[in-house]
Formats: C-alpha cells, sequence, structure tokens
C-alpha cells in the first residue's frame, strides 16, 4: 500500500499531514509513506527528518502521487494534481466540500474515494479522528495570543507600586470548541471574561471555568442545539434580542473574540458597524469566522483593519496554520486513527468498510459518483 503526501501551497497552508512520528507508525501498518520534497518546511520538519522515519522523499508532486493508493492532504487537493494515482485511490483532507459541485464531480469523475475530515461525526470512537476539535482548540488559544498582542496592554490586574493596573475585559461569543478554548487562555492570563452562546448546554461549561455567561435565555434559546452538538441559525427576532443584550457590553469590552459557525452556511453576523463604533480607542476584536464571511461586520480575510474610532479588526486566515506544528501534530494523529479503521491488517491494504458508519458520514465520492447525501445534487 502506497501513502502519498503532497506538499501543500505554502501560500495559504503551512500545515502538513503527516509527522515522522505518523510515518513510522503507518510503516508499521505497511505503508510506503511518500512525502514530497518540503512538505513539512513550514511546520518546521525537513526531509531529512521523514527520511529518518521511513519516508520515501519524492522530487515532485508527480512522484509522491504515481501508483498512490492513499493520499493524505491537509486541504482538498484538485483531481489535475492526482492525475498519477492508483485508479480508485482514497484522498483524504479537510475538503471544504460545501458549495464545491464543480471540484467534487471532478474528483468523482477521476475515479477518486474521497473522505472529509470535518464530516467526522462526534461520536465516541471518533474523538481521536475530530480534526475540527483538533484545529479549533488551537485557534481559540491562538486568538487570545493574537488579541493580546494587538492590544498593546497588560491583561491581568496588576498592583504596582505606581498604582493599579485594571485587568482587561474579554469579551467570547460562540462556545463551541474554540470559544472554550478562548475562555480558558483568556482567564489563564488573568483577564475578566465573559461569553455568550445560543446553546444552553453551554453555560454550565461557561461557569465552569470562571467566566459569566450572557445570554438571552428564552423559549428559543432551549431549542438552539442540534442532535450533533452544533448551534441552529436562530430566528430574525432572537438574533435582534441578542444583539440589543451584547451591544452594550460590547461597548465595555477591551478585546471580543468571535467564534460562530454553523456547518455549510455563511457565518452569522454578531457584530454591526455600529457595535464596532461604540467600543473604546484601542479595543481589539479577533473574528475567527472570517473564512466564512466573518461573525463581525466590518471584517476583512487576512487583513487586520483599524477602523476610524481606532479598534483593531482582526482577520487572520488559517488561525491553526500560525502554530502550524503543533497543528500539524495533532492533525496527523487525526488522520491516522481514521486511517487505522481503514487498513486490512492480515492483508496490509486499504480496505473500508463501507457500511461503517464513520466512512459513511465522510465520504463524499465513490466509483464516479458524488455518493453523500448532504451534497447530491437535487
Amino acid at each position: 500500500m502506497r501513502i502519498a503526501v503532497p506538499a501543500e501551497d505554502l501560500s495559504i497552508e503551512t500545515r502538513v499531514a503527516v509527522t515522522p512520528e505518523t510515518v513510522r507508525k503507518l510503516a508499521a501498518l505497511g505503508a510506503e509513506v511518500a512525502v514530497q520534497t518540503g512538505a513539512g518546511s513550514a511546520s518546521g520538519i525537513p526531509d531529512a527528518d521523514y527520511a529518518a522515519a521511513g519516508a520515501q522523499i519524492a522530487a515532485n508532486l508527480a512522484e509522491a502521487v504515481e501508483g498512490a493508493q492513499v493520499i493524505l492532504a491537509v486541504r482538498r487537493p484538485s483531481a489535475a494534481d492526482l492525475a498519477g494515482a492508483a485508479h480508485g485511490a482514497a484522498v483524504i483532507a479537510i475538503m471544504d466540500p460545501y458549495g464545491q459541485d464543480e471540484a467534487l464531480a471532478a474528483l468523482a469523475q477521476a475515479g477518486l474515494s474521497t473522505f472529509a475530515m470535518e464530516l467526522m461525526p462526534r461520536i465516541t470512537r471518533a474523538q481521536v479522528m475530530d480534526v475540527l476539535s483538533s484545529q479549533a482548540n488551537l485557534a481559540g488559544y491562538r486568538a487570545v495570543i493574537d488579541g493580546a498582542g494587538e492590544y498593546g496592554r497588560a491583561l491581568p490586574m496588576m498592583m504596582t507600586a505606581a498604582g493599579t493596573v485594571p485587568a482587561a475585559k474579554i469579551f467570547i461569543m460562540g462556545v463551541g470548541v474554540a470559544g472554550l478554548q478562548a475562555i480558558a487562555t483568556a482567564r489563564r492570563l488573568g483577564a475578566i471574561v465573559t461569553a455568550t452562546d445560543v446553546r444552553p448546554a453551554t453555560k454550565e461549561q461557561v461557569e465552569s471555568l470562571g467566566a459569566k455567561f450572557l445570554a438571552v435565555e428564552d423559549e428559543e434559546f432551549t431549542q438552539a442545539q442540534t442532535a450533533g452538538g452544533y448551534a441552529r441559525e436562530m430566528s430574525k427576532d432572537y438574533q435582534a434580542k441578542q444583539a440589543a443584550l451584547t451591544a452594550a457590553h460590547i461597548a465595555k469590552q477591551d478585546i471580543v473574540i468571535t467564534t460562530a459557525l454553523i456547518p455549510g452556511r455563511p457565518a452569522p453576523k454578531l457584530i454591526s458597524a455600529d457595535m464596532v463604533h461604540s467600543m473604546r480607542p484601542g479595543s481589539v476584536i479577533v473574528d475567527l469566522a472570517v473564512e466564512r464571511g466573518g461573525n463581525c461586520a466590518l471584517s476583512i480575510p487576512g487583513q487586520t483593519v483599524v477602523t476610524d474610532n481606532g479598534v483593531k479588526i482582526v482577520g487572520h486566515l488559517n488561525v491553526p496554520g500560525r502554530l502550524a506544528a503543533t497543528a500539524s501534530s495533532l492533525y496527523a494523529r487525526n488522520l491516522l486513527a481514521f486511517l487505522d479503521t481503514l487498513i486490512d491488517k492480515e492483508t496490509k491494504t486499504f480496505a473500508p468498510n463501507w457500511d461503517d458508519e464513520l466512512v459513511k458520514a465522510t465520504l463524499l465520492t465513490r466509483d464516479g459518483a458524488v455518493v453523500h447525501p448532504n451534497f447530491l445534487k437535487a
């Protein structure tokens, strides 16, 4: 079984799909691993480390994928990039499938079986494979660090001979994995932390981390969580009430971190231009949802905007990639755990059980067609 690891486009992606640790474990499963030269450079992993772990170093993309039965990547590769792979090869990556009908069709027509790691079900046996959680955890941490760096003042309260420095006030909007880590990080740094989310189950989680919970707790609020643990899109009426509640609160905050995402939909707008203009000069907004349109009305993807009233709005793309070495380590382990369920241990071949719930949840294309029910054309 040959596994190929292409180098990512370093202009947008610093992570890599395997590490020397996972190369050794893949080799123990009977795999021959080919890593394109330079694939780990942005994550601090030289080719020599991969070679020492038993990987072949391919001089270019075509050499890496030639004859491969499995391709491991961070971002979805194009069908053209994988032209030399074995017929029916499997591609396992963060596929970003929503609104990508043409790309999915091309992968299907190329005869590739593609698996979207971000569609992994949130069940107990799949926790170690949960890419969204592993990467969001790092994004939440990094958002606080980025916010603190832009803020330009100390976060904890300090008692000095020259006087007292007040603690910074940090507001977290959206309490998923990223939000919870942001709360924990901000608290460790000594800030006064508040947080909000439409899901009622998050109130106890927020308070357990020492932060104060803020939300409109009406009847709609009690029904705001899906069976899969995600937030439902709230009604316009609820959004208006929540906006009214948070508007006055945001005006008093030093740093606001937004993390709210709804799978397959644009990010909900949580911070209006008027809210931004109500904030004090030097305040910071870190928008982790900027790649999906942003939670802040004034966010610009890939830029840090300074408004007329001196508020900084941070819109970094690929925030987990700002911690590339750590993010790659976790992502590679997610891939390894999933791939381990797809390999026949006796024959050491790629032999997925197509009826397995993990396979059904993540499989996008197979046998020349798009097969995932969420992405079939009507």
